[in-house]
């Protein structure tokens, strides 16, 4: 049986995710055009193609989640202690982001 996470287990694991999701999303940004920037925990994604659009990407510390909002959509995403990562119906943060970019991108 896994423990909660405790709030500074929830800090680092958070910001480790966000950090890990900007560094993969670079190189797919510098390819399709969009911007990625993370500042005050909060991962932005901007797009100006097809669409002028921001998908927003932070960490909820009073539910231990991070919460995407995307595509008129908001995403909550629970740490999987079995997989060692923040995910959704056994989807990851990093798999369900460039989903989400490419279901933007129409690709």
């Amino acid at each position: 049986m896994s423990h909660p996470l405790t709030d500074q287990e929830f800090a680092a694991r958070a910001d480790e995710a966000l950090d890990a999701l900007q560094r993969g999303l670079m190189d797919l940004a510098d390819r399709e055009g969009f911007e990625v920037e993370l500042q005050g925990g909060v991962l932005n994604i901007y797009f100006e193609e097809p669409t002028e659009t921001r998908f927003v990407v932070s960490p909820n510390a009073p539910v231990r989640q991070i919460w995407v909002s995307a595509l008129v959509r908001s995403y909550k995403l629970s740490w999987s202690a079995g997989r060692g990562a923040f995910e959704l119906d056994g989807e990851s943060l990093t798999v369900l982001m460039e989903r989400l970019v490419h279901i933007h991108l129409g690709r």
